[in-house]
C-alpha cells in the first residue's frame, strides 16, 4: 500500500532521527487516522525495536516486548527470553541503543501503562538518569485522546517535560482525501470526504474507485461491511457505557444541538450529560460551537464534527431495514443518493472554511479564525446564518475592522445575484465590520450576471474545482 500525505510529518521525524541526538516523540491521534502507518514508513530502513501493547495484562505485555526485542536481535522464534521485569527489557533496549541508532515504539502505550501503572514512573526514573543522554530514539504513541493529552503529555504526568516533540495526527483535509481517488470528478471527490472524515483507514476500505454510489453499495450499506458497524465497534472499544454515548449522537444527528435538548432528549440530568458530551469532544466525535467573535454562552451549540460518524448516524440507522433485507439497492437512489447534497452541506462549508485557512493565496489579510456566525434580524425578526465569517489577525496598524463573509452552496443549479445581496443584507446585521469582503462558494458554478457583477465589486466567485487546484 503506498503512504499518502504525511510527508510534512515524515520530513520532521526524519530531521530528528538524522540529527543523532536523544528524542522522545509523542505521537497521538483517533483511531484510524494513520498513526501506525505513519510510525512504520519512518521506521523503513532504520534499526527498530517496535511494540506494539496488548489491552491485556502486564505479563503478556511484557512478553510481547521481549518477543520484539528478540526479532529484533535475530533470536529464534521458538526460544524468546522473556525479561523479568520492564526494567529489564528497558536495560536491553538501552544495551542495544548503545550499538546504534536506534529507533524503540511503544503503540499504544495507553494499554501498556493500563497494564502496568508504574511504567510512566519508570520510563521517567530511566529517562532522566540514562536515556537522555543516549542516542535512543523513544516513540510513544497512542489513539485514546484524553490519556495522552492527560497522562503523558499533561503537568501531572511523571513524563512531563521529558518529550522533545509531539505530534497530533489530524485526519486528512479535503485535498489530501483526494489523492486517494484521482479518479473521481471534483463533485466525487467531496463526497468522499464527506464520507470518510478524511480518515486513512476508512478511504481505504471505502474503495472509491472511479463511482463512489457502487463502493457505498458494496463496502457501506451492506450487513458483512466493515464500515457498516464501525462506529458502534469504536464505542465499544473506547467507552464503558457505549450505548448511552449512542443515544447522545443519534439525538445530535436528529438535531437536538442544544444541552438541556441533549440531555431531556436522553433523560439525563445536565452535569451527567455534560460529562458524556466532554467525553466525546475529546474523542473529536462532537465540537462545541458558538457564533464567531462571541463568547461561548446561550448560543452554544453540539455537532458532530468527525464526518465519518455523521455520515453513518445519518443514513445507516433509518436504512437498517433495508439493508438487512437485501432491498438497499433498489431504494438506495432515493433514500441516500437523493439526500447527499442536503447532507454535504455542513461538510461543504468547513471545505471552504479549510480553503480560505489553508489554501487560498490571493486573501485580503491574514485570517486568524472563520467559523459560522448565528444572530437575529431584529427588523425581520427571524434567525440568520452566514456560513463562513472570517475574523483577521490583529494589527494595530490597520485602523477599520474588517471581515470575510461567506456562501457555501453545495448544489447543481447556478448561483445568482440574489446571493450576494443576501450576504449583504446578513453582513448588516452582522454588523460588527466598516467593510466586508465577500466570498461566494458554489458547485454548480454562477449565472453570468452574478460573474459580472463580482468584477464590477471586487466579489471572489470560487468553484468546487477551483478549491482543488
Amino acid at each position: 500500500m503506498e503512504f499518502y500525505c504525511r510527508e510534512n510529518e515524515l520530513g520532521k521525524l526524519n530531521k530528528r532521527y538524522e540529527n543523532g541526538n536523544w528524542e522522545c516523540v509523542i505521537i497521538y491521534g483517533r483511531r484510524r487516522v494513520g498513526k501506525t502507518a505513519l510510525i512504520s514508513e519512518f521506521c523503513k530502513g532504520k534499526p527498530a525495536v517496535y511494540f506494539s501493547a496488548l489491552n491485556s495484562s502486564s505479563r503478556e505485555n511484557l512478553e510481547v516486548l521481549s518477543s520484539a526485542i528478540g526479532e529484533y536481535k535475530n533470536e529464534n522464534p521458538d526460544s524468546f527470553p522473556v525479561y523479568k521485569s520492564f526494567d529489564d527489557a528497558f536495560s536491553a533496549i538501552e544495551m542495544l541503543g548503545k550499538k546504534e541508532r536506534l529507533v524503540f515504539v511503544i503503540d499504544e502505550y495507553p494499554y501498556l501503562a493500563k497494564s502496568e501503572p508504574s511504567v510512566s514512573s519508570r520510563l521517567q526514573h530511566i529517562i532522566d538518569h540514562r536515556w537522555q543522554n543516549s542516542s535512543l530514539f523513544l516513540i510513544l504513541c497512542g489513539s485514546s485522546m484524553s490519556f495522552m493529552q492527560n497522562q503523558v503529555l499533561g503537568y501531572e504526568s511523571p513524563l512531563y517535560g521529558r518529550r522533545t516533540a509531539q505530534f497530533r495526527i489530524e485526519p486528512l483535509t479535503y485535498r489530501e482525501t483526494a489523492v486517494f481517488a484521482p479518479a473521481l470528478p471534483a463533485e466525487e471527490k467531496a463526497l468522499l470526504y464527506g464520507i470518510t472524515g478524511g480518515v486513512p483507514h476508512y478511504i481505504n476500505k471505502l474503495d472509491a474507485g472511479n463511482d463512489i454510489n457502487s463502493a457505498l453499495l458494496e463496502n457501506f450499506f451492506d450487513c458483512s461491511a466493515y464500515l457498516y458497524e464501525e462506529p458502534e465497534n469504536l464505542l465499544k472499544q473506547e467507552l464503558r457505557e457505549p450505548a448511552v454515548y449512542n443515544s447522545i449522537i443519534t439525538s445530535i444527528a436528529e438535531g437536538y444541538t442544544k444541552l438541556n435538548e441533549i440531555s431531556t432528549k436522553n433523560g439525563l440530568e445536565s452535569g451527567a450529560c455534560i460529562k458524556y458530551i466532554r467525553t466525546l469532544t475529546e474523542l473529536g466525535i462532537i465540537t462545541r460551537e458558538t457564533p464567531v467573535t462571541e463568547k461561548k454562552g446561550k448560543k452554544t451549540i453540539y455537532q458532530i464534527e468527525d464526518n465519518f460518524f455523521r455520515f453513518w448516524y445519518r443514513f445507516i440507522p433509518k436504512n437498517i431495514p433495508a439493508i438487512v433485507s437485501g432491498k438497499i439497492e433498489t431504494s438506495f437512489d432515493r433514500s441516500v443518493k437523493s439526500k447527499l447534497h442536503d447532507y454535504m452541506g455542513l461538510v461543504f462549508e468547513k471545505m471552504c472554511r479549510d480553503y480560505l485557512m489553508r489554501y487560498s493565496d490571493d486573501l485580503p489579510f491574514d485570517i486568524a479564525e472563520t467559523g459560522q456566525w448565528w444572530g437575529t434580524d431584529k427588523t425581520e425578526k427571524k434567525e440568520i446564518q452566514i456560513d463562513i465569517v472570517g475574523v483577521p489577525v490583529q494589527d494595530d496598524s490597520v485602523n477599520i475592522s474588517q471581515y470575510i463573509i461567506g456562501s457555501c452552496k453545495f448544489k447543481n443549479s447556478k448561483v445568482d445575484t440574489d446571493e450576494l445581496e443576501l450576504l449583504k443584507k446578513y453582513a448588516s446585521v452582522f454588523g460588527k465590520g466598516e467593510k466586508y469582503y465577500y466570498y461566494i462558494f458554489s458547485l454548480g458554478g454562477f449565472t453570468d450576471k452574478l460573474i459580472s457583477a463580482a468584477e464590477e465589486q471586487g466579489v471572489k466567485l470560487i468553484t468546487l474545482e477551483d478549491m482543488y487546484r
